[in-house]
């Protein structure tokens, strides 16, 4: 009488699988390694993917940039650049490093800073910096505020919201304190946190840390045609906004002002060219005898500057290299136009990949290795059900003859085994993948709660760049890494099948 193979290989796998210890541990192992695959993979590619994506929210698609001493004529550029059908939005900014004071508090607070001269509104339709502002009505509390104690959400304080949020829209407006208006600036959330400015909770609830309506001083040095320094400039605006981008990078050590403002401190602003060979105008000594000076005479305009140029591209099918030619296209014909436009080859048309590439191909190497080094640790559960097997195939040598004997093949027993791995893969990996879940869409709340009751703070976002631990689950990574759980353990099955097939079935029934 011979066993049908189906009936004998699932009863014996679910026997295995539910009255032994050692099985059931070999599916811990492999839950423990797929979940630790599988959130390390999230958490990188997570961290890569947003380090992708807010390069291109602070610089748009390509920018044309020309540090220090900049390019004029850029009106017409950007007009050029938004007349082609693959571009969106383009718009002007000057990067400056200076000096920034807080007046008005205690501690007269300083810092270095990137100090950004903006035009707001083209400025929002390249990055949605409108988006960023952090002093806003808000309806939803933040994830962290579970006592709904940000002031954002007090219906009492709206209007003085919605007064902060303009503000930072328009980098203009009203000063109480001069009763004029002026220009403001917006400052990083995280300019000042080092100083203790910020609490813990994710949000701000002392009122003197509520920087809009304050002052700060700025100071840069601006540097001349040649790239000679001139004299250091000092201005003072009024904070009329913050702004949160989530990247602690940006928003520890960024400043927006308006485009005119910073283009004034740092001269390079709509200048005439002056020359002393005007006319001789005659002028008397106490004496009474003339004496001749020639007058300086107007000869040139030198128009405004600024030192890069965004643009933003429509939508995401175009090719990012092929925008970037197209770019370099425009610039060319504005160049063979333009008196003031320096040659291409004088400046950088550079993509957002092109200028964050060096972060990007480090992240990406650091992720492969990791994932590598972790691989090769997870090929423990192969051995481990190897070693398993081998011992259980030691232990049921009778029941093996016994099957040998009623009919099942060589290739059959073997398949029982090898199924049994599967099975035990299958276990363990799905438990994997559902730890893994659970893990990675908590893993913030989780590492908030070890700060708080342990005193452990692993993610510092002045090392990891982000203020936010990556919560990035894909379905995709999963099914990958449960999948190769499952063949792993297989494979670990293969041997001790192997040598199940091959028993002899009169000696495996006088085994003791």
């Amino acid at each position: 009488m011979e066993y049908s193979r189906p009936v004998f290989q699932s009863l014996l796998t679910r026997r295995y699988l539910t009255s032994k210890v050692m099985p059931l541990l070999a599916s811990a192992a492999v839950m423990l390694s797929v979940a630790m695959e599988l959130i390390t993979w999230s958490v990188m590619g997570g961290f890569l993917e947003q380090l992708i994506q807010s390069g291109r929210t602070l610089m748009g698609d390509v920018e044309i940039a020309r540090p220090q001493r900049g390019f004029g004529d850029y009106e017409k550029l950007i007009e050029m650049l938004e007349a082609d059908e693959w571009i969106e939005a383009a718009t002007p900014t000057i990067d400056a490093y200076g000096l920034v004071k807080l007046n008005d508090t205690p501690q007269q607070l300083t810092t270095t800073c990137r100090i950004k001269g903006i035009d707001p509104e083209s400025f929002n339709r390249v990055t949605g910096y409108f988006d960023t502002l952090y002093w806003k009505p808000i309806d939803t509390p933040m994830p962290r505020d579970k006592d709904r104690e940000d002031p954002r959400l007090d219906p009492a304080k709206r209007e003085m919201f919605e007064t902060t949020q303009r503000l930072g829209q328009e980098l203009f407006g009203y000063d109480v304190g001069a009763q004029s208006d002026r220009d403001q600036a917006v400052l990083g959330i995280e300019v000042f946190s080092k100083r203790g400015l910020r609490s813990e909770a994710g949000f701000v609830t002392d009122d003197w840390v509520f920087l809009p309506g304050k002052d700060v001083t700025l100071n840069v040095l601006p540097i001349d045609m040649s790239g000679g320094f001139l004299e250091p400039v000092a201005r003072k605006l009024q904070i009329g906004n913050e702004f949160s981008s989530n990247i602690y990078e940006i928003d520890s050590q960024t400043i927006y002002v308006p485009l005119d403002e910073l283009q004034q401190m740092l001269k390079m602003d709509r200048a005439e060219i002056v020359e002393t060979g005007g006319p001789i105008e005659f002028i008397y000594d106490n004496a009474g005898n003339p004496i001749g000076r020639m007058l300086p005479e107007v000869v040139g305009v030198t128009p405004a500057r600024v030192t890069s140029v965004l643009v933003r591209g429509v939508g995401d099918h175009i090719p990012l290299r092929d925008l970037q030619e197209r770019v370099k296209e425009i610039y060319t014909r504005f160049e063979s136009q333009s008196e003031h436009a320096p040659p291409v080859d004088a400046l950088d048309v550079l993509t957002w990949q092109d200028r964050n590439a060096t972060l990007i191909g480090a992240i990406k190497k650091e992720t492969a290795l990791v994932l590598f080094i972790f691989g090769i640790i997870s090929l423990t559960s192969v051995f481990l059900v190897l070693a398993i097997f081998w011992s259980m195939i030691s232990e049921r040598t009778k029941d093996i003859g016994i099957l040998r004997a009623l009919g099942a093949s060589g290739p059959g027993v073997a398949w029982l085994w090898v199924r049994y791995g599967l099975a035990i893969g299958v276990v363990g990996s799905i438990l994997g993948g559902i730890l893994a879940y659970i893990v990675i869409t908590n893993i913030n709340a989780i590492h908030d709660w070890m700060g708080a009751t342990l005193g452990i703070m692993i993610w510092d976002p002045q090392v990891y760049y982000f203020a936010r631990i990556p919560e990035d689950f894909n379905l995709t990574k999963a099914l990958i890494i449960v999948a190769a759980g499952i063949v792993s353990c297989g494979l670990g099955a293969l041997i001790p099948a192997w040598r199940a097939a091959r028993m002899d079935p009169v000696k495996a029934l006088r085994f003791e």
